[in-house]
Formats: structure tokens, C-alpha cells, sequence
């Protein structure tokens, strides 16, 4: 799956569909690193693309960048809002508030 993905993308296809499924496979693979980079370069394309910056969160977060995290998810929140995912915007509400606990236990 990833092999196939970084093969269309070598032979230049780049859109936010790629990237998104990038940045999941290398999240999957444990590879947080990249993952956000892919789903970086995703929201760069598609910046209404929600579950791509709930995904970057994650991915942030994972990569021991707490700040990046809340950002792209502050920005996820926007980007859910403004074309009505209220799913995402939960979902991504919910995260800031287990960060924000985190943050107040450390």
C-alpha cells in the first residue's frame, strides 16, 4: 500500500487525497515524522480538508510536538465549522481537551 502510494507520487500525482492516504499509512506504520509532512503538504492543498488536519494533530502529537498539535487542530476546528463536519469538529474539540488535561498534569 505505502510502496504503491509513493510510486504514484515519484511519477508526479500529487493531490490531497495522496498525501491524506500518505500521511495515514506512515501514521499506521509508526512513523509520525513523515506522516505529518504528507498530511502537511495535504492541508496545504485542500485546506478544508478536516480529517486531513485531525489526522496532522495526531500525527504532531505523536511526534512529541504538543504546540504543532493544538495548532492544526484549532485549525481543523475552523475548517470543520466553516463547511458544517460537526463530527470532526468534536472529534478534534475532544483532543484539545485531552491536551489541554495533559498539558495540566505535566
Amino acid at each position: 500500500m505505502l510502496e504503491s502510494l509513493e510510486k504514484m507520487l515519484a511519477k508526479g500525482v500529487d493531490n490531497s487525497l495522496l498525501r491524506f492516504g500518505l500521511g495515514k499509512a506512515y501514521l499506521d506504520a509508526g512513523n509520525p515524522a513523515l506522516a505529518a509532512e504528507h498530511l502537511q503538504r495535504c492541508v496545504e492543498l485542500d485546506p478544508k480538508y478536516s480529517a486531513a488536519w485531525k489526522l496532522l494533530g495526531k500525527a504532531l502529537l505523536d511526534d512529541a510536538q504538543p504546540g504543532a498539535a493544538r495548532k492544526a487542530w484549532e485549525q481543523g476546528i475552523a475548517a470543520a465549522q466553516a463547511h458544517g463536519d460537526k463530527q470532526a469538529e468534536k472529534e478534534m474539540t475532544v483532543f484539545l481537551r485531552k491536551l489541554d488535561k495533559l498539558n495540566s498534569q505535566a
